[in-house]
């Protein structure tokens, strides 16, 4: 680790002094103001898991109603496509100014604030459905306003969990809540989502409005201090009211934070790189499993069902795995297994064999996802926490759709096999730097230990 790195995590504070905000966080595994007793950490710990799966059941059931509400008004496949990608789009347009709207404001009530906005436009699609107004332009609309109303409680919700949860908790409970986000979104929510619209349109919207009112209702039941530490004057609104409080100006602070501490800037990097292999698997699979490894519609289903297993398994057992192999190579699992992904089918058209290879990217992912949330926890001060979940899902959630543009490229200029092999030796890329930077001292001086 550098000198650079290892002095940013020694003394965040100073790091980030240059952004406008003054942190409150004292180290990485030092206090912070506003964290909470441990006595309510069991407490907001259940809140917040109950919160994630009532959402995450809820959105998995929107991503899947309104493309096929889309398909009832329209036969082109490009309207249908912009419907599908009102909902993902705001992670591109809006995520940095979201990053210091939850750094600058409460973050409970953001949460609340996403809710409304879901409310709000799923209630003005039940009424267009009930009066059969429902055309491309209303679903597209109601689908940005939910895709932004994600990116706000996503943001928040990470951002929320040093506020939430003592640090001693933190990575079981990032275990728990990156498990309901796997079957919530990933299993439970398509699969309701098409129960629900078999019942009757208007049945499926109304179901999903309650349950994002539930999920409000929740919080009412959180403990704690949920601004941003330090924010009265330096969190809400800068370094002073001219313009070291701008929005741009703060932009730029979480941006610079991140790319000047070496730890942090590496896994952003790193993770760009196997989110846009992520993206490029999901786009090229339904092609190769059908025109290559010829699978009826029943395997095809196991084989993505095994990306979502590998996934939860993950989520189930990274605590015993960090205890048995080391976060270091806990979070290795994750370049092992996305570079499994893309090499084993420019192998081999076995159905078990690309299956499993599945299981093991999803599993890596879910060990990587929980350990990279927890080291920015502890790393990241209370102040730019917001900033910094923004940016680095900005990069890893951008790359998917960059990842399965190069794909199709790639596919029609050098085959299906070929463009696998890509994107497995862009993965080998990866291996250098993390053995060079994610080394166990830098991870020990992470977590504090």
């Amino acid at each position: 680790m550098s000198d650079q790195a290892v002095q940013t995590a020694k003394d965040p504070v100073a790091a980030v002094a240059d952004t406008g905000v003054e942190a409150a966080a004292a180290g990485p595994g030092g206090p912070r103001a506003g964290e909470p007793a441990a006595r309510h950490g069991g407490r907001n710990a259940a809140v917040l898991l109950v919160f994630t799966a009532i959402t995450n059941l809820a959105d998995g059931v929107t991503k899947i109603a309104l493309p096929l509400l889309a398909t009832r008004v329209s036969a082109s496949p490009a309207r249908i496509s912009a419907v599908s990608l009102t909902l993902s789009l705001p992670w591109l347009l809006v995520a940095l100014h979201v990053g210091v709207l939850v750094d600058r404001a409460d973050r409970r009530r953001l949460l609340w604030g996403a809710n409304a906005l879901r409310l709000l436009a799923l209630g003005a699609l039940i009424e267009a459905a009930l009066a059969e107004r429902v055309t491309i332009a209303v679903l597209c609309v109601v689908g940005a306003v939910l895709g932004v109303a994600e990116v706000i409680a996503l943001t928040s919700a990470s951002a929320l969990i040093p506020a939430l949860v003592p640090p001693e908790g933190r990575e079981r409970v990032n275990a728990w809540i990156a498990g309901a986000e796997t079957v919530c979104n990933e299993f439970c929510g398509p699969f309701v989502g098409g129960l629900l619209l078999a019942a009757g349109t208007g049945f499926a919207l109304g179901a999903t409005w309650v349950s994002y009112l539930a999920a409000a209702l929740v919080l009412l039941l959180l403990a704690g201090r949920f601004r941003a530490a330090g924010d009265t004057a330096q969190a809400g609104a800068g370094a002073g009211a001219g313009a070291g409080g701008s929005v741009n100006r703060q932009i730029a602070g979480g941006l610079r934070y991140l790319w000047q501490h070496t730890l942090l800037r590496t896994m952003s990097l790193i993770l760009t790189v196997l989110c846009a292999c992520w993206g490029a698997w999901l786009a090229l699979m339904p092609l190769f499993a059908t025109d290559v490894m010829q699978l009826s519609p029943r395997q095809y289903g196991t084989l993505l069902s095994a990306l979502g297993v590998g996934g939860l398994t993950g989520a189930l057992t990274v605590t015993r795995v960090n205890r048995a192999l080391g976060r270091r190579w806990a979070m290795f699992a994750d370049l092992a297994g996305t570079f499994a992904m893309m090499a084993v089918p420019a192998l081999t058209t076995d159905l078990w064999a690309v299956a499993a290879a599945a299981f093991a990217g999803g599993m890596g992912g879910t060990l990587w996802t929980v350990n990279a949330r927890t080291i920015g926890q502890r790393l990241v001060p209370d102040a730019l926490l917001g900033r910094y979940t923004a940016v680095s899902r900005l990069f890893s959630w951008g790359a998917m759709p960059l990842g399965a543009g190069a794909m199709g490229l790639l596919a029609q200029w050098l085959g299906l096999r070929l463009a696998f092999w890509v994107f497995a030796a862009s993965v080998a890329v990866t291996v250098v730097p993390f053995l060079r930077v994610l080394t166990r001292p830098a991870l020990a001086q992470a977590y504090g230990d």
